[in-house]
């Protein structure tokens, strides 16, 4: 291996947005997740629903509007 071409590894604090602290060794001092093994829906066995509803309203009012007002054709 060459020398001087690798990143220092220090140790680190990874924080999940659920609250869990992991510590582990990385190139950064702080590593902020969004999602971890203790929340997980895959590891905890829970489905979370995240606005399915939101979404599919938000679908069919686009839909609707696409629909609804057809472009005109222009003749010459």
């Amino acid at each position: 291996m060459k020398a001087e071409i690798h990143p220092t590894y220090i140790d680190c604090t990874m924080t999940c947005a659920c609250g869990a602290v992991y510590h582990a060794r990385s190139t950064k001092a702080q590593v902020r997740l969004g999602i971890c093994a203790s929340c997980h829906p895959f590891f905890t066995g829970t489905q979370k629903l995240v606005d399915t509803a939101g979404r599919v309203e938000k679908f069919r009012r686009r839909f609707d509007a696409a629909t609804a007002a057809p472009k005109a054709k222009k003749r010459a």
